[in-house]
């Protein structure tokens, strides 16, 4: 296929058609991706999350820039929220980090969330391959500030970064959601706002509360992205972070763990839409809704049925 060559060949254009066929599943899409699969591995994986109004997408640009300094190519999935009216992504994450667009080194592709939870699109797992096939050396992905269901980010990122903000209550944001497990090194941005050293100690207070026995206790840096303070010193700590889990053997733990976590959910995918396409949409299945709506039958006896019946098949 001549795009998946001129993919391999270095052809941007040809990468963003490719990341197109895969996010609105056209015909070649799979094709696509059975090829470039190979190919992929190599780069590394960078999960940027946090609550909204943290400056996710100005610290992802500075540190984009300090990567770029060290010649790096990077490719940034930005998980915008998706209009209600339209289904696209809101492109907010790209306009504040406009001035990347023109810079050959990166590519940058916004996606909408499209209603899933997670606050990351389906897709995304996909497109990430298409960047490593591509050659990228590092992938970012910056995802939605949804608050509770970030903890996703982990299932696709290799270090997941956590950025905070004082003032916000970032604390009990963080309890709840679970951040603080996820995080694997984490910012304080806008760190010349009061309450600054609140929000670290009790950051560092959870940490001592973790039960789980770490070999690698998450980091907190501060930063203030907008005038690119503190950004030196979190991309170090980033860099130390992917260094440990080269040579703890956690890297390729959690990239077993990530395939398999795929692997369900695509046969998850598949299974459903089987059901939906030969059952749902059956007579069969009309009557037997109408039998349990009736009471005439039980929704258990049912259900066991037609997974019989559709795992035969």
């Amino acid at each position: 296929m001549d795009l998946i060559k001129e993919l391999i060949e270095g052809s941007r254009l040809a990468l963003a058609r490719s990341i197109t066929a895969v996010e609105n599943e056209y015909d070649n899409a799979i094709d696509i991706m059975k090829a470039i699969y190979p190919r992929t591995g190599k780069a590394r994986i960078l999960g940027i999350t946090g609550a909204p109004g943290a400056g996710k997408s100005t610290l992802t640009d500075k540190v984009v820039k300090h990567y770029l300094e060290q010649g790096k190519r990077i490719g940034i999935v930005a998980v915008d929220p998706t209009s209600p009216f339209s289904g696209g992504a809101i492109l907010g994450d790209r306009i504040r980090m406009n001035d990347l667009t023109l810079n050959e080194n990166v590519f940058i592709r916004s996606m909408g969330t499209r209603g899933s939870l997670g606050g990351l699109s389906k897709k995304t797992a996909d497109v990430v391959k298409l960047m490593d096939a591509f050659g990228m050396d590092l992938v970012i992905i910056e995802t939605v500030g949804v608050g509770q269901s970030e903890v996703d980010i982990v299932k696709n990122a290799d270090t997941t970064l956590v950025v905070l903000v004082p003032g916000l209550g970032d604390d009990i944001q963080a309890i709840k959601a679970g951040i603080l497990e996820i995080g694997d090194v984490f910012a304080i941005n806008k760190a010349d706002r009061d309450g600054c050293d609140k929000l670290n100690v009790e950051i560092e207070m959870m940490l001592d509360l973790d039960s789980r026995e770490l070999d690698w206790r998450p980091p907190i840096k501060r930063t203030i992205a907008s005038k690119d303070e503190g950004v030196d010193e979190l991309v170090e700590a980033l860099d130390e972070h992917f260094e440990y889990l080269e040579d703890s053997g956690e890297l390729a733990a959690r990239r077993a763990e990530r395939t398999r976590d795929e692997l369900v959910a695509m046969i998850n995918e598949q299974i459903m839409r089987y059901v939906h396409e030969h059952v749902v949409e059956s007579d069969a299945f009309k009557q037997d809704v109408a039998a349990v709506n009736t009471r005439t039958n039980d929704p258990y006896s049912v259900v066991n049925a037609v997974l019989e019946k559709s795992l035969k098949r």
